[in-house]
């Protein structure tokens, strides 16, 4: 062995044991994942839908962290990824269609707005077992709209209508158009429609991602009733933009081989939901 690997090995070291919080860590985030859908189920109930709607994004925002925590720590397992299945179908599937029904009025509908708000429920929880199965057909895509990615248009919609309300530009929008719209992000879950999963994107990679996380979190911060529901309305509206897009052009998505060992136990948090 030569002196310069023997320098490189000293100086890396042993492999440290990443100890047991590190291995509790993701499962503590999923557990607040699990508790911010909990609350947001509460609080709907009780009429406060701009709580309901802020604990639905801090949902999303631990289910994005603990499956980065998990792989920094390599502690995927499949306990984890039930846990987080579950937690997800508190906080993406049932939260967000209580918090519609009862901000949209849904009850007026009479069954209608319960069958409305089921058939999300329905399509949501069906889109995270179909995930843990298969994760997808096509390189750095979902098929279908992820879950947060439908919770987020909710909750980004309870917020600008609140906002609206507040300086007097009260929507008026019909009980029965807004159970349409949560039926039919429910419909967008389970589609083939591929949507970019962003997997690969690492924020910290270089200076230029880290300026533009700055800076659009800042914008998020300003007016997050105007920014989070004009996101989410892009990232909604992508897919079927890029379909057609695709086919205007020609171009192809590239296929996931069947040869290529799918991840059947993906970290909790994965950017799928």
């Amino acid at each position: 062995m030569s002196e310069a690997k023997r320098m490189r090995r000293r100086r890396r070291g042993p492999k440290r044991d990443p100890g047991a919080f590190a291995v509790l860590l993701p499962h503590l985030l999923t557990t607040a994942n699990l508790a911010a859908g909990f609350y947001a189920i509460l609080k709907s109930g009780q009429g406060e839908f701009d709580r309901a709607a802020i604990a639905l994004f801090f949902a999303a925002v631990f289910d994005g962290l603990d499956g980065r925590a998990a792989r920094r720590a390599h502690s995927s397992s499949r306990f984890g990824l039930e846990y987080d299945s579950i937690a997800d179908t508190v906080s993406f599937a049932v939260a967000p269609a209580v918090l519609a029904f009862n901000a949209g009025s849904y009850a007026e509908l009479g069954w209608t707005g319960w069958v409305m708000g089921f058939v999300y429920v329905a399509c949501a929880s069906l889109r995270l077992a179909r995930f843990n199965v298969s994760p997808g057909r096509y390189e750095g895509r979902f098929e279908g709209l992820p879950s947060p990615a439908a919770a987020g248009v909710v909750l980004s919609w309870v917020l600008f209508t609140g906002w609206l309300a507040e300086n007097g530009f009260g929507l008026g929008v019909p009980a029965t158009l807004s159970a349409l719209g949560l039926a039919f992000l429910g419909v967008l879950m389970l589609s083939p429609i591929p949507y970019r999963n962003f997997k690969n994107v690492r924020l910290g990679a270089s200076y230029g991602n880290i300026v533009w996380t700055v800076i659009g979190s800042t914008v998020i911060l300003l007016r997050p009733e105007l920014t989070l529901l004009a996101l989410s309305m892009i990232y909604t509206f992508s897919g079927p933009f890029e379909i057609y897009w695709r086919r205007r052009t020609g171009s192809e998505l590239q296929v996931i081989q069947a040869s290529e060992p799918q991840a059947e136990t993906p970290a909790p948090g994965e950017p799928h939901e």
